[in-house]
């Protein structure tokens, strides 16, 4: 049985290390990133997308956080505004190797976890804060009186289960090298790339 959920995708970062440029808007396999992200969570009962509004995402709804290209956390408020399912999986606009199963691996996971979630790790072990899933009323409860920026110092506290899955979907594009082994298809050869506090809704 499917876990009830809805997807934030954060897509306004500044991509400062991309010269600026639309990240979520570049191709990677034929489509833009961010709707390969998308197409990663067909069964979210709400798609929220956390940036400029773009084509491509008829089912989406579109906000922007306060100031716009403010960092994660306020993208990350903008976006639970609009939750309503008792999960949300928290997602970059950047992961062009992100699928459907994958985040199904995730809700299993964090329904099984004492903690509040579950979040991808990465191949040196580190974190992935924007890949992941949440319990919703955890995730607002923390965020309440949250006067950080850090989606570290938000998240970790919630002790989310880290999980190891094949494929690399936890590999964002926030350089320019990044995006070129993103669209040579390296996504099991030894590719760089992390979450932490860049990629989209955060500095880029």
């Amino acid at each position: 049985m499917t876990v009830r959920h809805d997807a934030c995708v954060l897509a306004g970062g500044l991509a400062r290390r991309l010269g600026g440029s639309d990240k979520p808007g570049l191709r990677v396999g034929g489509r833009p990133l961010i709707e390969s992200v998308a197409a990663a969570v067909p069964e979210a009962e709400r798609l929220i997308v956390v940036g400029a509004r773009r084509p491509g995402l008829p089912r989406a709804i579109f906000r922007r956080e306060d100031p716009p290209g403010g960092g994660p956390v306020p993208a990350l408020r903008a976006g639970m505004a609009e939750v309503a399912a008792p999960w949300v999986a928290l997602l970059a606009a950047d992961l062009p190797f992100l699928t459907a199963g994958h985040v199904s691996a995730l809700l299993a996971a964090a329904a099984e976890a004492p903690g509040a979630g579950a979040v991808l790790v990465d191949d040196d072990g580190r974190e992935q804060w924007l890949a992941g899933v949440w319990r919703t009323a955890e995730l607002a409860r923390a965020l309440t009186g949250y006067e950080g920026r850090s989606l570290h110092g938000l998240l970790a506290p919630l002790t989310p289960a880290g999980l190891r899955l094949p494929g690399r979907p936890w590999f964002d594009c926030d350089t320019a090298d990044d995006l070129r082994r993103a669209r040579g298809g390296e996504a099991g050869a030894g590719v760089g790339g992390g979450g932490g506090d860049v990629g989209a809704g955060g500095g880029g």
